[in-house]
């Protein structure tokens, strides 16, 4: 959620009376990237995919200080997780926001990679393309940006795919912005049920209501362990700091404070990344009317919290179908007047890819007994597929997104192969839905049914409030 503060930081900016050349001047010091695949808002809303980067840089891809490590809780590790995932939906009149948070251990389709939690998809993205290219002869530093795109789009596929929502802009911070734009305001008041003291995150804080700088800001935001809940803990935790460092941010005593001003705008230079064709000015003028009260915090259903891959990792396990139904009860009346797809007018070729014998069989059953009639059953033969898809002429085609829908909630994909009309789903070894054995990603058995740890929605945290909400 601290990217979240990024955004509103740099709105305070237009809203206030620093004055629109200070603006100007802002966005000039962010860091700009491209070729993103990026949506361009044309369902009536502004859609925000915002990254919190568990990264030793900042935007700028200038190392850390030794000091600035230690006092993050950094540790020297390379990798690049993202821990903090939101997909923000402002509507076109820019009075009002929805922040949807993505737990980072959801299980979902990656893709060229299949399943993995949704932290992953950046990182491990980045660093088998970042390998590949340094074994094609490429230079250090361009396979570090190519790799480095590579994981970004890895990741606005992955939230698009689990949530149905087209990604229209992209803004990351690292965990160094963060400490800045808290410190920017002053420190941010919350409030514990019970004091805590959990090493590895720093966590350690008395009950009641208290005033954190920065880094103890960081602690509380990313402790999950020792908490009943984990990672949705720990959520409600970076949803109510948000609401109230919101609310803060947008108070007198900040807005009317140059210092407090020039801080933010220099944590925002040094820790914010945005796509090259977001025009910022002109979205900051759409946030005029937008005040604490107007930002909604959500979090997706979870169909188990404690689930458990047939190999033995844990994750959080997500239903994209419902998922999506959820994210669209909440985005308004996007998809409403989209025509329905009868089943009987689809027929499915199915092509399995997977290297478990008749699969492709039974998910054509499967398709069959949800109305939709039977195409071709086959192998594939193209590459090894390592995700499982619905190909399509048109990966708009509303018949390819009701097999999708059918199985689960599978990505789609434009096959020049296929003909106009026709869909085909090609069956990869991360294949985990209707028509998949007992043996599959999860152990679907009456045990794990029984044990699992279903968390539905709880209700929205409204930025605003007066004072901070007691949390775990």
């Amino acid at each position: 959620m601290r990217v979240l503060v990024a955004l509103v930081a740099v709105a305070t900016f237009a809203i206030t009376g620093y004055g629109w050349h200070g603006v100007d001047a802002l966005v000039s010091d962010i860091e700009r990237i491209d070729n993103l695949s990026l949506g361009g808002g044309r369902d009536g809303a502004v859609d925000i995919l915002l990254v919190g980067v568990d990264s030793r840089t900042d935007a700028h891809g200038d190392p850390l200080s030794d000091d600035e490590r230690a006092m993050l809780h950094a540790g020297d590790e390379v990798g690049t997780n993202t821990d903090t995932i939101v997909l923000i939906r402002v509507p076109n009149d820019g009075s009002s926001a929805t922040a949807i948070s993505i737990p980072r251990d959801s299980y979902v389709d990656i893709p060229e990679f299949g399943k993995g939690k949704i932290n992953s998809a950046y990182g491990a993205t980045k660093e088998t393309e970042r390998l590949e290219l340094l074994n094609q002869g490429v230079s250090e530093s361009a396979a570090e940006d190519r790799s480095t795109q590579a994981g970004r789009k890895a990741l606005i596929s992955s939230v698009a795919n689990l949530t149905g929502i087209t990604v229209d802009h992209y803004a990351e911070v690292s965990l160094l912005g963060f400490v800045l734009l808290t410190d920017a305001v002053g420190g941010v008041e919350v409030c514990l049920t019970d004091a805590v003291d959990e090493w590895m995150s720093g966590a350690d804080f008395p009950a009641g209501v208290q005033k954190l700088n920065g880094p103890q800001a960081l602690s509380f935001v990313r402790q999950r362990h020792d908490l009943p809940r984990g990672d949705l803990d720990r959520i409600v935790r970076q949803q109510v700091f948000m609401a109230q460092l919101v609310s803060q941010m947008l108070s007198a005593g900040t807005l009317g404070n140059p210092g407090r001003l020039q801080q933010l705008s220099d944590a925002v230079g040094r820790t914010v990344v945005l796509d090259e064709d977001w025009d910022v000015l002109a979205f900051l003028r759409q946030l005029r009317d937008l005040s604490a009260g107007q930002v909604r915090f959500e979090t997706i259903p979870v169909a188990d919290l404690n689930g458990m891959t047939a190999y033995g990792e844990a994750v959080v396990k997500v239903e994209p179908k419902t998922v999506k139904k959820y994210v669209a009860s909440l985005v308004g009346e996007q998809g409403a007047n989209e025509p329905a797809v009868l089943p009987a007018s689809v027929t499915v070729d199915v092509y399995n890819s997977s290297g478990v014998a008749g699969l492709a069989g039974q998910v054509s059953e499967a398709l069959t007994g949800k109305g939709f009639r039977p195409g071709e059953i086959g192998n594939w033969t193209g590459e090894t597929a390592l995700a499982s898809t619905v190909v399509a002429a048109d990966a708009d085609d509303p018949k390819a997104a009701a097999v999708a829908e059918a199985l689960g909630g599978l990505p789609v994909r434009t096959d020049a192969a296929v003909l106009p009309g026709a869909i085909g789903v090609v069956l990869a070894s991360d294949y985990s839905g209707p028509g998949s054995s007992a043996a599959g990603v999860f152990d679907f058995s009456e045990t794990a049914a029984a044990t699992a740890t279903p968390v539905p929605p709880a209700p929205p945290i409204a930025a605003g409030n007066t004072g901070p909400k007691c949390v775990n």
